[in-house]
This record gives C-alpha cells, structure tokens and sequence, in this order.
C-alpha cells in the first residue's frame, strides 16, 4: 500500500476522531433524512447504509464521515462548540452520498461499499431522484440553521458547483490523448482534483468554523485548508488505483491502467523522455501492457512524483490551518486526521 510514512506521522487517534464525530452528527442526520418522502428515505437509508433495499433496517458500512468530521473539528477550531458545526457536517454528508449515487452512474459502478450500488439495486431513475432529493434537503437544511451565518447556503451552492466542473474535466480528461498538444497536464489535473474532491473538504471545514461565528478570513482559509488536502487525498487515491493492495482498496491492481484513467503518476511519468514508450502500453491496456505500464511509470519517476506533490499539498495545509491559530484540541485533532487521510491510512 503506498504511504507517506517518510514525511507525515502515523495518526492512530483519526479513526476515534471520526467516531467521536459521527455519533454526534447521527440524530440530525436520521431526523433530517427521517422527514424525507418516504421512498426517498429508504433510498436515503440505503445510500447511507442504514438500510436493506425494500426498507428493512440494516447495520452496514456507512462511510468513515470525513466530511462531518470536518464540519465538527472546523466548529470547535474557531472557537465554538462541537454542536454548532453540525447541521454543517449534516449538509455535506448529504452533498456528499448525493454526489456519490451520480458519480455511481456516470462511471457504471456497480458496487458501492461492498454491495449493489443503489442504481443497480433500485434502478437509474429512482438513483437520480434520490440525489437530487438529498442535495434539496441539504440546501433546506443549512439554511434553516444557518440565519445567524448568511452566506453559508450561498458557500454550499458554490462547493456543489466547483465539484461538478471537477467531474466534468475528469469525465472530458477520458477523451483526450496521452501526448500532444491536446493532452491532460498535470496542472489540469490538479485544478480538477481541487474542485471534485477538495471543494467539499474545504466547504465543510469552512462551513464548521462559520456556524461556529469565525470571522471570514478564518473561515477562507479553512476553505483552502480542505482544497489542499483533497489534492493530496485525490493523488494518493491516484497512486492506490494503481499499486494499492486489492484486499485494502477493494479495487484490481492496475485497475486506474486497465480503465485508461489520467492519474497524477501517469501524467507526470509521460512528461518525461519514457513517455513515447508509456503512450503505448497506455493504450494497449491488456495484462501484458498494464504490468509493463506501471513499471515504467515508477522507472520514469511517476511515483515518486506524486508522493512529492501530496506531500506539498499536505504541507500547505498543514501551514494554512497553522495560521489561523485553532484551539488546542482540536488543532491537534485535525493535524491528526489530515495526516491520516493524506496517508490513506484510514
């Protein structure tokens, strides 16, 4: 499994962090989720992993909550307590399960958590509409909380938005060649992983500290706290889709090769003078191929390239959250759970 080990600290308290979090974001997620139409809650309830498609309850996966735990940690580390940041963490989770039963479909993913994914097991149409139900309710949600903290709506709305431009690019990024004047660079690359993945980082740490009264410079650097991180976060995904352990990442080895995916190693790997050589293999994308694919990608320094760059990333926002000075506790907290979740160790 690659790792950051020779740059960042193990972080053994993330998982107790997540928990710690989660319970206290439970009972105004299932109150919100409870006053849905009632198909669209067994939806919900099955997307979130509470439920068994027809309804029945269910203990389940439900994720690891790092959307919410964010919400929490941003709330406490401006100053305020845990529970203000929640109807925050209950506004993300939402965008966040919306997001992912669209992303399901678009990348005709089957399985989601280790079961069907809820267009396979409910149907295309009814996923679509429990999406668009979800991130309705999210909307709902934060505005009813949030009319001593305007702007916040307005920050969710903008998260969404920068998120679907980051799917968009990845989804055209499928379309373009490995090489030549039309090919990815790494710079897109990382615009895109900003906006798909860190966006909602940093909307839910900034949506945390700005329920929680901080003043806006906090709550913008809270923002590119969490964008930096889902840089770094994205990147080390980019680098398990290739070389993770398939008993860790639930996903084939060479998966990212097999599927012709522009990853940050692969782009970088193809800047250099191996990249004619790569380009070849890239396309081929048979066993014989894909082996050779990602051994040459380590030759050319792909791997190592970006194990630099989510370090960097990693660094910047280690830096950022520095300088707004957070409480104690849960400054600590939060370096433990960047760190973590920049090692993908959790």
């Amino acid at each position: 499994m690659t790792t950051l080990t020779t740059a960042l600290p193990a972080g053994p308290e993330a998982p107790a962090i997540l928990h710690r979090c989660r319970e206290l974001v439970a009972p105004a997620l299932a109150e919100a989720v409870g006053g849905m139409h009632p198909w669209m809650r067994e939806m919900a309830d099955y997307a979130l992993g509470r439920g068994a498609a027809g309804g029945a309850p269910v203990a389940h996966s439900q994720g690891k909550g790092v959307r919410q735990a964010l919400a929490v940690l941003g709330a406490e580390a401006a100053g305020g307590p845990a529970e203000a940041g929640v109807p925050a963490a209950v506004a993300v989770e939402l965008v966040h399960t919306f997001s992912l039963l669209h992303d399901d479909i678009m990348d005709d993913d089957a399985m989601r958590r280790g079961r069907p994914a809820l267009w396979k097991a409910y149907g295309t149409g009814p996923a679509v509409l429990a999406g668009d139900a979800l991130f309705a309710l999210a909307v709902q949600t934060l505005t009813t909380a949030s009319a001593s903290a305007p702007g916040a709506a307005g920050r969710l709305s903008a998260a969404l938005g920068d998120l679907v431009r980051g799917q968009a690019d990845d989804l055209l990024f499928a379309h373009r060649p490995w090489t030549g004047p039309e090919a990815v660079s790494v710079a897109e690359y990382e615009a895109m992983a900003e906006h798909k993945t860190g966006s909602l980082l940093g909307c839910a740490l900034a949506l945390g500290a700005q329920l929680a009264g901080a003043p806006q410079e906090t709550v913008a650097v809270l923002d590119r706290t969490g964008r930096h991180l889902g840089v770094a976060f994205q990147i080390v995904d980019d680098l398990l889709g290739i070389w993770g352990d398939p008993a860790v990442t639930g996903k084939p080895v060479h998966g990212d090769l097999r599927q012709g995916k522009k990853t940050f190693p692969v782009l970088a790997a193809l800047a250099t003078p191996s990249g004619p050589a790569l380009e070849g293999h890239l396309a081929a994308r048979d066993d014989t191929a894909v082996v050779r694919a990602a051994a040459l990608v380590e030759q050319a320094g792909g791997r190592s390239a970006a194990l630099r760059e989510a370090r960097r990333h990693l660094t910047v926002a280690y830096g950022l959250l520095a300088s707004v000075e957070p409480a104690p506790r849960p400054a600590a907290d939060l370096r433990t759970l960047l760190s973590a979740l920049g090692r993908r160790t959790i």
